[in-house]
């Protein structure tokens, strides 16, 4: 049976809990707000089943991709509203319109994230898009072998470690499985995002703020109506330089909705804490899905660094880079090339900026001071903001990096 005795040895992708015959193995949320499966001894047959389809103890080899590319969706209000370049929408309407189901993450009813499926193309919308909170899998991995065993085209999506979970659990390989994971920084804790809702509506520190558009009190508490990680569109914001934005209405206000929080994402609180790997699964530090290994048919994510490699194709609304592991994948993406711009890359090139496609996160240096203060004082802003505070010998250490950058590249242009 499933014994967690290493938190990082677990990444919560459910695989164990849906595969028991015997449904005797539980999700159960931990101090730091992560999911973890429990299980309920009297009921367990010791049939190992739950053991064979985890991918922590069985992770699949490393495999360089068939092929790499730069990617820009056509439509220009699809390729605004997406993350990226806007290669998953594209991939995702392919199947819908095959007939297909699509699984992917979007906000439940409280605005935390869960997995579900999508049959039709007004479906996908929720689906778009970055989400920084790992996602609840729930009971999609069983809903989707059940589409697959009926005939049906499924595309899944998720991080790595959900795919690699998902192709576990399935114990073989479908034809009409297209499975689809992205580089992963890292999955922030649900619990901590939880609160930092909670601390946003109750005007506790950041919605009391300057870029706060809704005057707030503990009788008017707001009413969230959308939440996006990446807006590149309204305030200002591009691609590189993304917008956290909440929109919410007030009671007082009737049904109308305003911007509750707008902030670049380096100043966004929530984003500086994910940024500096303070609130992680455990498990995203010892990451087993890197490089290759989700046994997925494509990669997708932002191509950071296209500006350098090819800048003529960059104009701040977002560029996918596309990395290709099956003739599956191959095939499909040769279906769409019509509603493509595309243009050949290497893996070199399309990781050098985006290095955790290869390896984890490291764990912070302060990420037993985020935990302890966040135990303490229960507030996820005092928390990451004292986390994130420079002290004199990390700015020294700043400056003689750059310093140091700024010099290399000179003797670089000089030789």
């Amino acid at each position: 049976m499933i014994k967690i005795t290493e938190k990082s040895e677990c990444c919560g992708c459910n695989a164990c809990v849906q595969r028991c015959p015997k449904q005797c193995i539980s999700m159960k949320e931990d101090e730091q707000g992560f999911l973890y499966p429990f299980v309920d001894t009297t009921s367990c047959i010791d049939c190992g089943l739950c053991e064979k389809v985890c991918p922590i103890l069985n992770p699949f080899d490393t495999k360089e991709p068939l092929q790499v590319l730069a990617a820009k969706n056509k439509n220009e209000d699809q390729r605004l509203k997406s993350s990226s370049g806007g290669t998953f929408i594209l991939l995702a309407e392919h199947i819908i319109k095959q007939g297909g189901v699509v699984f992917g993450a979007r906000f439940d009813t409280n605005w935390e994230v869960e997995h579900c499926y999508a049959e039709t193309i007004e479906e996908l919308e929720p689906l778009m898009r970055s989400k920084y909170v790992q996602s609840k899998i729930g009971n999609t991995y069983k809903e989707a072998e059940q589409f697959l065993k009926d005939g049906r085209l499924v595309m899944f999506v998720g991080t790595s470690c959900q795919i690699a979970g998902l192709k576990r659990f399935l114990r073989k390989e479908y034809d009409n499985l297209l499975a689809v994971d992205f580089i992963c920084h890292g999955v922030p804790s649900p619990g901590i995002w939880r609160k930092y809702l909670e601390e946003i509506k109750s005007s506790r520190s950041e919605a009391a703020g300057k870029n706060t558009v809704l005057s707030l009190s503990l009788k008017s508490v707001p009413v969230i109506t959308g939440i996006n990680f990446r807006e590149k569109q309204q305030g200002g914001y591009g691609w590189k330089k993304y917008g956290f934005v909440v929109q919410a209405k007030s009671p007082s206000k009737g049904d109308k909705n305003s911007v509750l929080l707008s902030s670049i994402f380096n100043e966004n609180i929530f984003m500086k804490g994910f940024l500096a790997n303070l609130y992680l699964r455990p498990s995203c530090y010892k990451c087993k899905a890197k490089n290759g290994s989700a046994n997925s048919d494509i990669t997708i994510a932002d191509f950071w660094g296209i500006q350098k490699s090819h800048p003529e194709f960059d104009d701040d609304k977002g560029v996918s880079v596309v990395f290709i592991h099956t003739c599956k994948g191959k095939g499909i993406i040769k279906e769409l090339s019509s509603r493509l711009d595309l243009i050949d890359s290497n893996l070199k090139e399309a990781t050098l900026p985006n290095p955790v496609y290869f390896r984890s996160c490291q764990e912070p240096k302060k990420y037993s001071l985020f935990w302890n203060i966040y135990k303490k004082t229960k507030s996820v802003h005092e928390a990451v903001n004292a986390a994130t505070k420079l002290t004199f010998i990390d700015v020294i250490k700043i400056f003689l990096r750059r310093f140091y950058n700024k010099l290399r590249r000179t003797f670089k242009m000089v030789n």
